[in-house]
């Protein structure tokens, strides 16, 4: 096996787990909007991000993992914050304030 090779095998894991482990923190998000290559769009990720910082900010302990996994969760959430306006965007996608029943 010629030097090179070896070098090459040696760092191919280490650079496999660089790439794999890129955390989730590596998204930045700003308001609700995800940037990327320096434009801000809208993202499902940061919008939940957004919910759970205003839900903090009036009192609810609320996280975006579990606002993220739990649809039920995130409309409770949005049935006490949804008025404020840097969330209604969100709260309306997930179907709250809710409008009557099925006809």
């Amino acid at each position: 096996m010629t030097t090179s090779i070896r070098v090459c095998l040696r760092f191919t894991p280490a650079i496999a787990a660089i790439i794999v482990a890129t955390p989730a923190s590596a998204i930045d998000c700003v308001g609700g909007y995800q940037r990327v290559q320096g434009n801000l769009i809208a993202t499902p990720y940061c919008q939940d991000q957004q919910l759970a910082q205003v839900a903090r900010e009036y009192g609810i302990r609320a996280s975006a993992a579990k606002i993220r996994n739990n649809p039920n969760y995130k409309k409770e959430i949005c049935r006490t914050v949804w008025t404020d306006i840097r969330v209604q965007t969100t709260c309306l996608d997930a179907g709250v304030p809710e409008r009557g029943g099925v006809r």
